[in-house]
């Protein structure tokens, strides 16, 4: 036979056998596509049975191509399959074989490790036929099927296992096996041979034991793993050079809908299974979505009743726009955390209206208000946003499994993590936040129980069941979503928890608690001087002023505003005021930090040449009231630089107060709440606190480098 001939594309077909129509039969066939292959697809009007069945329709199909000797036919299973180069070097390969059928070849006997012995002997590469994909001439393909009359649930490897044993039957077929992976690579038992070839913008997969290319992967049992990772890559998915092929393929728009009521359905599940932090700020950015609230219906599982205010909070404000909410409240919680999950599930499941479930943990802080819209655009199975801890590499997604089935790292984690390269990618595990199809839930997943699997945990669970199912679990990094808040060391001890946040959860604790002018204040703007050497600046926002008050009150033990006090070494105070020190709350490490943070730099500034480590003896908030201590003789400060908190507003909570620097006679009566007077302690700003007239004044102060 004429190679040039054989070369021509028009020479090959593919068949393959998909009964339904997978994420896996998808991948197959734009891997296919992409390089132009003639696809025939077989048992499409079936149900699966058995392997028996890929040759029952194949030998079906070839009796139109019995007597074709020009024809040549590549035999593969279409779910664990990546196609990763063209019909011209598939071709050229098969007939460099020299044999008219090539099967692959495998590192292990299957499905019967006792003929193994009978295998021929080879003196390099692999000796064991495969049956997920073959090519040969369809005359000879068809001789190769003849024989077969078995039934769909018979090993099909078998069938072909024992022709390719019997010499005679071999010899009359012209079987070989591809024993140097030059044509096939069979990934199971062999995932430590293949290793991503990047080259002149084009990706392969790469076989290190014998340098081959293989034209086609396969990847079946625990080697779909690998198979799902090569085919992040394989064969024009994504490289170096173009980025992400085909994130841009297949999406469904949203931007068309031109009424609230024409967007999909979406059950948004939320579940809050310990304390967590910023919850009140998960209920605001929940509120804040870029998308219709009347085509989101809620399901709120609750298992912390120290949440049971936040949650209400919301939804004695909200709930009404939505257009359903179902909460089960800490009282009515269900028996687990797996089983609040599953039900949670199911409302979408068991709803033919609803497209979309959304499962989010309240620890995630989801930025991106677009992020519904843009998950559902991408129109995948299963998508989760990429969302991971500030500076750090804990994400909502595992790259890889460890053989155990818990977390490995992937090559390419941290480029995905940091997002260093950015894509839509095929992972084992996704967790904390992700979007599921409902049609996938009422058809693939449609077993109401997902949230176990043996002894793993719910999220670890859910991921195990949805692999077996076939299932592609995806996370998404092209844009940037939000992060995952630490949940380490969160204690329900105090009012406002979250005050103590700014070791864990700095950038949560900074949106929450920092004035949002203060970077104005970093860059030298926004700095006022209403006396001399004295700079007043923005600090903290309102929520800041009001939980700090709050805290303190709810403590209740202010000093009594004499001269003695206990509090201090020595026990004597020489100006004394009403007030609580931060190490009453056991507070004074958090604010010796925001000191260092948020203050010493625009110390640094305003100070040319002083460099502070915000270091204290005595930092505290200070209450006045006519009826109590209205205010406060003329006195040093016993630092060398002083910060003054307004902690509430003038005119509004109270009357009067303000400071005088009788050195200057100048006076700020008219303090702004959040706002922070710095001045020099010692020798030059001798000053008294003014009277308070009406309500109650609050201020925090720090004696800085005392």
């Amino acid at each position: 036979m004429d190679i040039d001939i054989l070369l021509l594309p028009d020479n090959l077909l593919v068949l393959t056998v998909a009964t339904e129509e997978t994420d896996g039969f998808r991948r197959f066939q734009r891997s296919a596509q992409c390089f132009n292959y003639k696809v025939k697809i077989l048992g499409q009007e079936e149900e699966w049975h058995g392997d028996g069945q890929k040759v029952r329709l194949l030998k079906a199909a070839l009796e139109q191509y019995a007597d074709n000797e020009d024809l040549v036919i590549l035999f593969t299973e279409s779910y664990d399959v990546v196609l990763a180069s063209g019909p011209a070097e598939l071709l050229k390969k098969f007939k460099q074989a020299k044999s008219k059928v090539v099967f692959s070849a495998e590192a292990v006997a299957y499905p019967e490790r006792r003929l193994e012995p009978k295998y021929p002997y080879v003196s390099e590469g692999k000796r064991f036929l495969g049956s997920g994909a073959f090519i040969g001439y369809a005359s000879h393909l068809h001789k190769l099927v003849a024989e077969w009359d078995g039934d769909d649930e018979t090993s099909d490897q078998l069938f072909y296992t024992k022709i390719f044993l019997d010499p005679v039957k071999r010899e009359k077929v012209n079987i070989t096996l591809d024993h140097r992976c030059r044509i096939f690579q069979n990934i199971h038992g062999s995932e430590g041979d293949v290793v991503l070839k990047f080259e002149n913008g084009r990706v392969r997969a790469r076989n290190m034991v014998y340098d081959t290319l293989p034209v086609l992967i396969n990847g079946k049992g625990p080697s779909k793993l690998l198979l799902n990772y090569l085919g992040n890559y394989v064969p024009r998915v994504w490289t170096f050079e173009t980025g992400c092929v085909i994130c841009d393929e297949g999406l469904r728009s949203l931007s068309g809908l031109k009424t609230d009521d024409s967007f999909p359905l979406v059950v948004v599940g939320i579940f809050i299974e310990q304390p967590t932090p910023f919850v009140s700020e998960f209920f605001k950015r929940l509120s804040n979505l870029q998308y219709p609230k009347k085509r989101i219906q809620l399901y709120i599982a609750n298992h912390e009743t120290h949440h049971q205010k936040h949650v209400e909070k919301f939804l004695q404000v909200h709930s009404l726009e939505y257009n359903n909410v179902k909460y089960v409240g800490p009282e009515e919680a269900l028996s687990n955390f797996a089983e609040a999950r599953n039900a949670g599930m199911d409302i979408c499941r068991q709803n033919p209206e609803c497209e979309y479930y959304f499962s989010i943990d309240v620890q995630v802080v989801l930025k991106n208000s677009s992020v519904l819209r843009t998950l559902i655009e991408q129109n995948k199975s299963i998508l989760a946003p990429m969302v991971s801890r500030n500076q750090d590499l804990w994400s909502n997604f595992w790259g890889a499994l460890s053989s155990d089935g818990f977390y490995a790292r992937s090559e390419d984690y941290i480029d995905i993590v940091q997002r260093q390269r950015i894509g839509i990618w095929n992972v084992p595990y996704i967790t904390n936040v992700y979007l599921v199809k409902g049609s996938v839930l009422r058809k693939a997943l449609s077993q109401y129980d997902l949230f176990h699997s043996g002894n793993l945990d719910p999220d670890m669970s859910f991921c195990d069941n949805v692999r077996r199912k076939g299932v592609f679990m995806f996370v998404n990094n092209r844009q940037s979503f939000g992060h995952i808040l630490s949940l380490e060391n969160y204690k329900t001890t105090h009012l406002h928890n979250d005050l103590w946040q700014i070791f864990q959860n700095i950038q949560d604790w900074k949106e929450k608690y920092i004035h949002p002018n203060h970077t104005l204040a970093l860059k030298g703007k926004l700095i006022e001087s209403p006396c001399p050497d004295v700079y007043w600046f923005p600090i903290f926002t309102e929520t800041a002023c009001d939980e700090i008050v709050e805290e303190m009150e709810n403590y209740g033990q202010w000093s009594g505003g004499g001269n003695r006090d206990e509090r201090l070494q020595g026990g004597y105070e020489n100006v004394p005021t009403i007030d609580i020190h931060m190490t009453q709350i056991n507070y004074e490490k958090e604010w010796q930090k925001f000191l260092l943070d948020f203050v010493a730099p625009i110390t640094e500034k305003m100070f040319p040449g002083y460099y502070t480590q915000a270091q204290f003896d005595l930092a505290f908030v200070v209450r006045y009231k006519p009826d109590e201590q209205p205010s406060l003789v003329p006195h040093h400060d016993a630092s060398t630089f002083t910060i003054n908190i307004a902690l509430n507003s003038v005119g509004q909570d109270y009357e009067g107060g303000g400071c005088r620097f009788l050195r200057y006679d100048c006076s700020i009566k008219a303090p702004r709440k959040g706002w922070a007077l710095m001045h020099p302690g010692r020798l030059t700003h001798y000053h008294e606190g003014l009277p308070t007239t009406k309500g109650t004044r609050y201020i925090a102060v720090s004696f800085v480098d005392p």
